[in-house]
């Protein structure tokens, strides 16, 4: 009996001195080429498109900056998922005609939209780079918004999830800027809303 017992609490000892394996998180210091990335709040336009009529959308508006050292390529990669699972991307299933409604009220000659800002990048404040980001609003009663952008960093990571112990499967994760917007209730057909970030930091995705 006794035996017995102290073989139950080796075996309680050693489930719980296993080690749990979680998703890497980033380099706390960068090591590899990474832009300078500023973002503005995430806000609403709605948008009245020919034969469809007011359809709202999400934008968000940014600036890179190179102070990494010679000339890089900024491809960005922005998605913004809400908390119902819906993961949008950037661009697609936005009509031309919705990209020139927030260009137009942005009113900003500098600014490139999530296609045209593709491109090599200096060094240098001076050539800073100042995009915007369009998702099609398709459900407004959501209580959280997360935007996630990649091409900001050349950091990734292998990592390996093996959760049958037969069929293990390999992703590369890359250093991505998080966002995190709260919007309990507050989201509706209200023009230019804004959505200040209630959280913003980097991530392996």
């Amino acid at each position: 009996m006794l035996r017995s017992s102290l073989a139950l609490v080796s075996l309680v000892l050693l489930v719980v001195a296993a080690p749990v394996l979680a998703a890497p998180e980033p380099d706390p210091v960068p090591t590899r080429w990474e832009f300078e990335f500023e973002a503005d709040p995430l806000r609403i336009a709605i948008v009245d498109l020919p034969e469809v009529g007011p359809t709202p959308y999400f934008y968000l508006t940014y600036r890179v900056t190179n102070f990494w050292g010679g000339d890089l390529l900024f491809a960005p990669d922005a998605k913004l998922k809400t908390d119902e699972g819906e993961l949008l991307v950037a661009g697609r299933n936005v009509p031309a005609a919705a990209v020139a409604n927030v260009m137009a009220r942005l009113n900003n000659p500098l600014l490139r939209d999530q296609f045209e800002i593709v491109g090599v990048v200096p060094e240098g404040p001076e050539n800073a780079r100042a995009g915007v980001a369009i998702w099609p609003a398709t459900a407004l009663d959501v209580d959280a918004i997360r935007v996630f952008i990649a091409g900001l960093s050349g950091e990734s990571r292998a990592y390996i999830v093996d959760r049958d112990g037969i069929d293990p499967q390999r992703f590369t994760l890359r250093k991505t800027r998080m966002l995190r917007f709260e919007t309990p209730g507050i989201i509706g057909y209200r023009d230019n809303q804004r959505l200040e970030p209630a959280e913003a930091r980097w991530i392996m995705r």
